[in-house]
């Protein structure tokens, strides 16, 4: 039978960005879910405003870009960027209703728990006196208010600030004037004052309740001391956001290779320190300010920021930006948070137990957050200290702040250890802490490297190397991870991480490295599939593999998890095996661009999103007929053009049985959520996942906690 060739269209291809919002709703669903405790849901209110503004800096901020170049060719989901952007806007505003909507509910529940958010005239006299005092001590002294008129231009407004536009008279005969006062949260002042430690301090009080006023309210009804002489007739506040984008992948292109001309060699470190610092001057990509704005002040900021109000403006009800609630959740009430969970320490291990020795007897499998990430910070730890171990090399992407994996490398330098440490500096967001890193970690003479040659490649596999002296020789062991080497993240995300010893993958191992910090392009791999080069071409192999299986009849099936799912290739091969008769399983925790149950083309496709307590981070990837020691793999490649093309990734065997076993159970897990899953739909719309009549009740996070691989099988 010849099936009909599959194209990618509208009706196969669901849109990257507007299925990034529809995952942002999924979130935001959390929030209102009221099995949930109450802070944690706010919490999710904050994630989600994070998230766009994020989606604003990097993925809007493109598509603006794409439009003043003049793109017009669509990607198979049939979009121009004009027209995108448009269907943006209206899927934004209605996420940002849904958000405003919740907060309001959340605020509502917070009371009925003792804790308050307050306009600064609803507070008692005193209590007001009090925030004056502290307003006039530690608010004051960090404000700068910048007139705007015919001799000072308006000025630079940098991204992510919260501003007040101040409207102000000499006379009731002048002109209005204007003023700009940026408001520096959160690195100076925090967003939400602390009213309780405030009138503590300043009137010696104690409030039964818990309350809190935006600091914006505070320095509104301040504003006579900032202008003495003036008359305030209206302040609003504006919240700007821009480009923030270093694109150094190229993402919106599709690109293989860069080749640097060898007389003019990349500064790599000084192009991230140029990049972050430009970060605050990109192209404005949106503007919020107070949906009860006047008509003047509105104008007045359209024309100093000059943006079209029909592409760029937001009006919205309540305070500005919603990631500040984050300092909410840090409020020392566990009546309202997730019960404590303590991850579990691998049998048999404790912190004097040889971890070289544990690895030796079998290879070691743990599941995060669920297990503790405490092996991880030991196996760094003791190879600094170990008097046989030689040397260590290891990525380091996203390491975190205050990080024992970079303060173990710096010791094994200190003990004379061989140590080789990649940081990438492209990781977006986090430049500069990896900056500071890689700075700390050279000036200890560690040898440090940015990244392979080609500047838009990204290393962000996660891989850690122990060459350790034994038996007159040497053995080499290996950390192999889908997460990255950061403790507090390990506490948050769902990830998976291999010890192993294996020789073969161990040699696969010195080989990257050796191609990472030297000259090796045609270094081959026995059991790592490593990307740009091998990791597309074998992913698609092994599909073949299981299409080939189904069409003679046998049972066939893949089972894919991952973050995201939108290269090309890879969706039409897997609506290839699809049409073949594969059973597919997708498990993809966000963006999808692959479209489901599309009739005779992706029938036998399955995606779910599972979203709840943690971050599902891992990827695995599962072939049914494949060779025992090529049928299952765990990695740090989502199947995104960028992660398949422009990124140093790595993709590992699980070899022994029993970790097989494990795996899989973890998958099944995932496969039966009823409680934290969702479907997407071939409408590109995703449907809650209910639980059948007699059904057990089954969700991936509470399950796990119970045992770190779940359901048995």
């Amino acid at each position: 039978m010849i099936l009909p060739t599959v194209e990618l269209n509208p009706d196969t291809f669901i849109n990257r960005e507007l299925s990034t919002l529809q995952f942002q709703r999924r979130v935001l669903a959390l929030a209102n879910d009221p099995n949930i405790p109450l802070l944690e849901r706010v919490k999710f209110v904050a994630i989600v405003g994070s998230n766009l503004d994020e989606f604003f800096m990097v993925r809007v901020a493109a598509y603006i870009q794409k439009i003043k170049l003049g793109t017009t060719t669509p990607r198979p989901d049939g979009f121009t960027p004009q027209a995108l952007l448009r269907r943006i806007r209206q899927e934004v505003m209605e996420i940002i209703e849904e958000q405003r909507r919740l907060m309001v509910q959340l605020f509502a529940e917070l009371e009925q728990h003792g804790i308050y958010i307050k306009r600064f005239t609803d507070l008692p006299s005193e209590t007001q006196a009090a925030l004056d005092d502290y307003f006039n001590e530690q608010v004051f002294p960090v404000l700068t208010p910048l007139a705007v008129d015919h001799a000072r231009p308006f000025p630079f407004i940098s991204n992510l600030s919260l501003n007040l536009g101040v409207m102000l008279e000499r006379t009731p005969d002048d002109d209005p004037e204007f003023a700009r006062i940026k408001v520096p949260v959160p690195d100076i002042l925090p967003r939400l004052i602390n009213v309780n430690k405030v009138v503590e301090r300043y009137a010696g009080t104690v409030l039964i309740d818990q309350v809190f006023i935006y600091v914006e309210d505070l320095i509104m009804n301040n504003l006579d001391d900032l202008f003495p002489g003036m008359r305030v007739l209206e302040a609003t506040p504006f919240r700007v956001l821009r480009d923030a984008d270093i694109d150094y992948e190229h993402e919106n292109e599709h690109v293989e290779s860069t080749t640097d001309d060898e007389d003019d060699p990349v500064d790599v470190m000084a192009i991230i320190e140029r990049g972050v610092k430009d970060r605050r001057f990109g192209s404005l990509v949106r503007v919020s300010v107070p949906h009860d704005i006047s008509q003047e002040m509105l104008s007045r900021l359209l024309d100093g920021l000059e943006v079209r109000p029909d592409s760029h403006l937001y009006m919205i009800e309540g305070a500005l930006g919603s990631a500040n609630l984050f300092e909410l959740t840090a409020l020392d009430r566990p009546d309202l948070k997730y019960p404590p969970y303590l991850p579990k320490l691998p049998e048999g291990f404790t912190p004097e137990v040889n971890i070289f020795q544990m690895i030796r007897r079998g290879d070691l499998l743990l599941h995060h957050p669920y297990d503790s990430f405490l092996p991880v910070e030991e196996f760094f730890r003791q190879a600094a200290h170990d008097p046989d171990v030689l040397a260590i090399k290891t990525t380091l992407y996203r390491v975190g702040k205050n990080s024992p994996v970079v303060q173990a490398l710096m010791e094994a330098h200190d003990n004379l250890k061989q140590v080789t440490v990649l940081v990438e500096l492209k990781a977006r967001f986090d430049e500069e802490n990896n900056l500071t890193w890689a700075r700390m970690l050279d000036a200890k003479g560690v040898h440090v490297i940015y990244g392979v040659e080609e500047l838009p490649v990204k290393t962000h596999a996660k891989v850690s190397l122990v060459v350790r002296r034994e038996d007159g020789g040497v053995r080499r062991y290996l950390h192999l991870g889908t997460g990255n080497y950061n403790a507090s993240t390990a506490r948050l995300y769902s990830d998976i991480g291999l010890f192993t010893a294996d020789p073969q993958l161990a040699d696969d191992a010195s080989r990257l490295f050796n191609r990472l910090t030297g000259y090796a392009p045609a270094t081959s791999y026995q059991r790592l599939l490593v990307a740009p080069r091998f990791l597309l071409p074998s992913l698609i192999e092994l599909i073949d593999h299981e299409i080939a299986a189904a069409r003679e009849g046998k049972p066939a099936r893949l089972i894919f998890k991952m973050n995201q799912l939108e290269e090309d290739k890879m969706i039409l091969k897997l609506y290839e095996a699809s049409q073949a008769g594969v059973q597919v399983d997708l498990i993809v925790r966000g963006l999808c661009c692959l479209r489901p149950g599309v009739p005779g083309v992706s029938e036998n496709i399955r995606v779910r999103s599972i979203v709840g307590r943690y971050l599902e981070h891992g990827r695995v990837f599962y072939f049914q007929n494949a060779p025992e020691d090529r049928n299952l793999y765990a990695g740090s490649a989502d199947l995104m053009r960028r992660n398949l093309y422009n990124r140093v990734e790595v993709v590992f065997p699980i070899l022994e049985p029993r970790l097989k076993t494990r795996i899989m159970r973890m998958l099944m897990t995932n496969l039966r959520d009823n409680q934290s899953a969702w479907e997407l739909q071939s409408d590109g719309e995703y449907r809650k996942v209910q639980p059948q009549p007699d059904e057990p009740l089954i969700s991936t996070h509470d399950v796990f906690m119970q045992n770190s691989w779940g359901v048995e099988l």
